[in-house]
């Protein structure tokens, strides 16, 4: 049966949405039949097209394991891990862990088989990346040889590369993270020789600034000019204060624009995770973030995506948008302003009007301290709505 284009990886029976995927020949030896198929149990597109994308990328996440375990694969970093992923489990059987201790590459291989399910291949390579540094600089040792003289080379390696001090601390949080939940997994104490290490947190680490509503509008209007689909993000972006991920990963149907209150539905995607929980959200649609949501709308039609150009099933790839994107904006805008500088700026803007900062941190997901703010639901969407026509 011919697949369904408004719901990938499906086709219709009797009304009926099923899921239907090809497994790809290097990996059939694994499976009895050469096409997965089953059942979605709805006739709704939209639903069909979420649980489709889901499975498809869950599909995906395990053929990538299958296949580091049939073969080897390229490359420094996923060579050290090759003895872990020879033997890695299927992601429903249990990890089996030496009772002594264990390599810091080996290490990587718990943490990512338990911490790393339904997190992408972004949050893998980043931590084999990480852990790859002191492998370079410290050798490939017992998580409980580490000493910290090699916690310290390490940190002068970074360093020398460079690195902003908000780089390294991401980086030196990766290690210890790892070595941390390796150590409780296998019953080891430690005292992690990666957990105190100096340097200048603030080195090379430059303040965003908020944009100038003048250069919004003006920005806004070159983006209504221009009438593509890099301008319609930056559009969007600009009057609602979305994250730039949580932009690029949108759906088309996380669009409602038929409801008595347009809005944005912001929330986690099997190919984008959200930065806090606290950051899923409905935000209201005004201005120019209205106008780029009806052209996304109209837009390509044959894909459930919002932004095509930057999202597959296997993740959304904000870091390509947001170099393209502050290119275009850097001899536009003041120094030190960036496509984040928006969130900067309508933090501002609802400043401005004097908007309460519980109803400011709903708008833009942030986290609202004390206790009373994580009961009920928050601010119904008319109200968020007259607040954001008030800077509209």
């Amino acid at each position: 049966m011919a697949e369904n284009r408004e719901a990938p990886h499906t086709f219709t029976k009797q009304g009926v949405y099923y899921f239907c995927r090809r497994v790809p020949k290097d990996l059939q030896q694994h499976y009895k039949s050469p096409k997965i198929s089953y059942s979605l149990r709805t006739r709704s597109p939209s639903v069909a097209s979420s649980r489709a994308l889901r499975a498809a990328q869950k599909l995906d996440e395990f053929w990538y394991h299958l296949r580091l375990k049939d073969s080897d694969l390229p490359g420094k970093n996923l060579l050290r891990m090759a003895q872990n992923v020879n033997a890695a489990p299927t992601a429903w059987s249990p990890v089996e862990v030496s009772p002594d201790t264990v390599k810091l590459s080996e290490a990587v291989g718990i943490y990512l088989r338990l911490k790393g399910q339904g997190r992408g291949v972004t949050f893998q390579r980043t931590t084999e990346r990480c852990c790859g540094y002191v492998i370079d600089v410290c050798g490939d040792k017992d998580i409980t040889a580490y000493t910290k003289s090699d916690a310290n080379a390490f940190r002068d390696d970074l360093l020398k590369r460079e690195l902003a001090g908000s780089s390294i601390t991401r980086i030196i949080a990766t290690v210890r993270s790892v070595i941390n939940f390796a150590a409780s997994e296998i019953g080891v104490e430690l005292s992690n020789p990666f957990g105190k290490v100096y340097y200048d947190r603030t080195a090379g680490v430059e303040g965003r600034e908020p944009i100038p509503l003048g250069t919004i509008r003006s920005l806004q209007g070159e983006c209504r000019k221009l009438d593509d689909e890099r301008r319609w993000i930056v559009a969007l972006v600009s009057d609602t204060g979305l994250r730039l991920a949580e932009a690029v990963g949108l759906l088309k149907d996380d669009l409602r624009l038929e409801d008595e209150v347009p809005h944005v539905v912001v929330r986690e995607h099997p190919w984008r995770r959200l930065k806090t929980s606290g950051s899923s959200r409905k935000v209201p649609l005004v201005g120019a973030s209205l106008w780029a949501a009806q052209r996304i709308k109209d837009s390509s039609p044959d894909s459930p995506f919002a932004f095509p150009s930057y999202t597959t099933l296997d993740r959304a790839n904000a870091n390509s948008a947001s170099a393209a994107l502050n290119k275009w904006m850097k001899p536009k805008v003041p120094k030190n302003t960036t496509m984040h500088s928006f969130r900067h700026s309508l933090r501002d803007r609802l400043r401005a009007v004097e908007c309460p900062a519980d109803i400011v941190d709903q708008i833009g997901g942030w986290a609202t301290e004390g206790v009373g703010h994580s009961y009920g639901s928050g601010y119904p969407l008319d109200v968020l709505y007259r607040w954001l026509k008030a800077v509209e």
